[in-house]
């Protein structure tokens, strides 16, 4: 009798037309990811589009799951640290002052995005199945970058912007925002568009990256200007023409710096001006040190920062974070939580640096494409909070899905992980 021939993962082709509703289901939901600022409540509990768009992934997942008699893969490289990370923002909603609330952030920044990446490595079996996934992040942020740019050059052309205040913003509620949301994307087009193999590929990532780069110069963020050079440098180490692209880039960088209006917004913060965004920082990270004092090992839990920083304040702006990756995961879920986040993400940097030496040429890009997003999400996190939002954290939990699938699908993880790892 004739055994059925099985196709190895290296293959590409292992799934075949599986998952295929679960595929465009996930494609849908990235470009929904913008869309949780749209809010509503199914009687007492709140949901945003974006919320429905991951559980509606989830249900078709389970759905063809059961169908095709297939196992859920949990198990591999990123699983341990995923766990204690996750099992610190459980924590962290017990310790926070607001149960109900903290609980609903633990589910958007945790517990959903965290299955999320679970559907991505398994859907994601192909180079060009994990493009599509990024095909609908991008369709979600070009409409970010379009709205974005187009409302500053409105107020560009009529003579009202302000750049020692807020630059003016759509969708959402800060120009910050726009550059934390769109340069982790643009960090994986540009990626592709110079070590990819597919021409549409090329080309799709060249069309985003037009109209997002200069929206996120219009957002005039100083932390996003250093992440994307950061990504600009990393990206030109990366070619085999690093001696000639580097001090190339370099020249491009100094030279976009003297943009009259971004040497300005530049020039503004270099200025010890009282109340400039720096000079914010450096006191707001004083006093969230003086509170972690009192709170070093568990911190102050989800949604309780504002609260907890109640008797430390003084004349300092009220925000919800402190716009530093360090104390933002230290204050929200405590050592715990700092340690597994930076376990998790060290841990998927040297995935993708092992995979970008290893892996064949056509998921190379991706892996190169999540390093660069790790670099840019920390430099950025310096000054901001490059997580603790909805977009953001399924953002990030979906390109760590998108890595997991290269090191899961290309041959490498079945070589390393065994059964369980694939």
């Amino acid at each position: 009798m004739t055994q059925p021939r099985v196709q190895s993962p290296a293959l590409g082709g292992v799934l075949g037309g599986r998952y295929r509703y679960s595929l465009f289901a996930a494609g849908l939901a990235g470009a929904l990811a913008p869309a949780y600022v749209i809010r509503w409540h199914i009687g007492p509990l709140p949901t945003t589009l974006l919320e429905v768009a991951i559980l509606t992934t989830i249900a078709v997942f389970a759905l063809e799951t059961v169908q095709q008699r297939l196992p859920i893969v949990w198990r591999g490289p990123l699983t341990a640290p995923a766990i204690v990370f996750i099992v610190a923002g459980a924590i962290s909603v017990v310790v926070s002052g607001d149960h109900r609330a903290a609980l609903g952030l633990f589910r958007a920044y945790f517990l959903e995005p965290a299955a999320f990446f679970l559907i991505v490595g398994a859907v994601a079996s192909t180079p060009r199945r994990a493009g599509l996934i990024l095909l609908g992040l991008a369709a979600g942020g070009a409409v970010v970058a379009i709205l974005n740019g187009a409302v500053v050059l409105d107020s560009i052309r009529h003579h009202v912007l302000d750049l020692a205040t807020t630059p003016p913003v759509a969708i959402y509620q800060t120009a910050n925002a726009v550059s934390l949301y769109l340069i982790p994307l643009v960090a994986m087009a540009a990626a592709i568009l110079v070590h990819g193999r597919g021409r549409a590929e090329r080309w799709l990532s060249g069309l985003f990256l037009a109209v997002a780069v200069p929206a996120c110069l219009l957002s005039f963020s100083r932390g996003g200007y250093l992440a994307l050079a950061a990504v600009g440098l990393g990206l030109a180490i990366s070619h085999r023409w690093a001696k000639l692209l580097v001090p190339g880039f370099v020249v491009v960088a100094l030279a976009v710096s003297q943009v009259p209006l971004i040497r300005h917004r530049i020039a503004y913060e270099l200025h010890p001006l009282p109340g400039n965004t720096f000079d914010f920082r450096l006191r707001i990270w004083g006093q969230t040190l003086r509170l972690l004092s009192h709170h070093p090992v568990f911190g102050i839990g989800l949604s309780n920062y504002q609260q907890a920083m109640g008797p430390y304040w003084q004349d300092l702006p009220r925000v919800i974070y402190p716009h530093n990756i360090v104390l933002n995961f230290w204050a929200v879920t405590g050592l715990l939580g700092l340690a597994g986040f930076f376990w998790l993400t060290i841990r998927a940097f040297v995935l993708g640096w092992r995979g970008w030496r290893r892996h064949p040429a056509e998921w190379r890009p991706y892996d190169l494409g999540v390093m660069l997003v790790l670099v840019a999400m920390f430099v950025h996190g310096l000054v901001d909070v490059p997580f603790f939002k909805n977009d953001l954290s399924f953002e990030f939990w979906a390109l760590l899905g998108i890595l997991w699938a290269a090191d899961r699908w290309s041959g490498a993880g079945t070589a390393l992980y065994g059964r369980a790892g694939t």
